[in-house]
């Protein structure tokens, strides 16, 4: 594994869109970054502080159901839904990619993985054009971020 300052960046949605065509098994993690994750592959249920078998990460393989649609909007939804994890997690928490093993299931059906390899960081440039790319759909989508009653 390589030291997390030694990972390129990814910095389009095209990039991420040419990685997720070459590559399959690829997830997006945000958090502090693999030097931090990989100390202890586990994340932690955060309402109930249940540890879980992996990290928490998102599946960045384009579904069957997409078709023949762009494989960059399909990228910039998948990193739209999360954006908001870097205000609400704190300083230092962003968008990395890895390749790893399914190990089960979170809370919100997020899959969990272990043997992580770290590929890449997003970078925030990319998060803007996701953004940008959501906000040219012609849907108001939202975001998967749920607030208290």
């Amino acid at each position: 594994m390589s030291a997390p300052e030694d990972l390129p960046v990814v910095s389009t949605l095209a990039e991420v869109a040419r990685l997720v065509e070459r590559r399959q098994g690829l997830y997006v993690r945000w958090s502090k970054g693999p030097g931090a994750d990989l100390e202890d592959v586990s994340s932690t249920d955060e309402l109930t502080g249940v540890p879980m078998p992996g990290l928490s990460a998102n599946p960045l393989d384009v579904e069957d159901w997409w078709e023949d649609r762009s494989v960059e909007l399909w990228v910039a939804r998948r990193l739209y839904d999360y954006a908001h994890l870097p205000h609400d997690k704190g300083p230092g928490v962003r968008p990395w990619v890895l390749r790893g093993r399914e190990t089960g299931r979170g809370p919100d059906n997020e899959p969990l993985v272990a043997d992580v390899e770290p590929l890449c960081w997003i970078a925030d440039d990319v998060i803007d054009a996701a953004r940008e790319e959501v906000a040219r759909q012609e849907r108001n989508w939202g975001t998967l971020r749920r607030r208290g009653r």
